[in-house]
C-alpha cells in the first residue's frame, strides 16, 4: 500500500527522513511559497489542458453543423 511507481517501496522512516533534509535545505519560512509556486503551477497546468479541450471541441462542433 506504501509503494509508488516511480519510488518503489517508500516507508514512514524515508518519508521523514526526506522531509527533514528538505526543511534543513529550505528553511521553514521558504517552504510555503514553495508549495505556494508549485500550486499555482498544477493549477495554471490544469486549466491549460481544460482550455486545450474547449479549444478542440470548438474547432470540431462547427465542422459538425457544417454537414447539417
Amino acid at each position: 500500500m506504501n509503494t509508488l511507481l516511480f519510488l518503489g517501496s517508500i516507508g514512514f522512516q524515508e518519508i521523514l527522513v526526506i522531509a527533514l533534509i528538505v526543511l534543513l535545505l529550505f528553511g521553514g519560512k521558504k517552504i510555503p511559497e514553495l508549495m505556494r509556486g508549485l500550486g499555482k503551477g498544477v493549477k495554471n497546468f490544469k486549466d491549460g489542458m481544460n482550455g486545450a479541450e474547449t479549444n478542440s471541441e470548438n474547432q470540431t462542433k462547427p465542422n459538425d453543423e457544417n454537414k447539417q
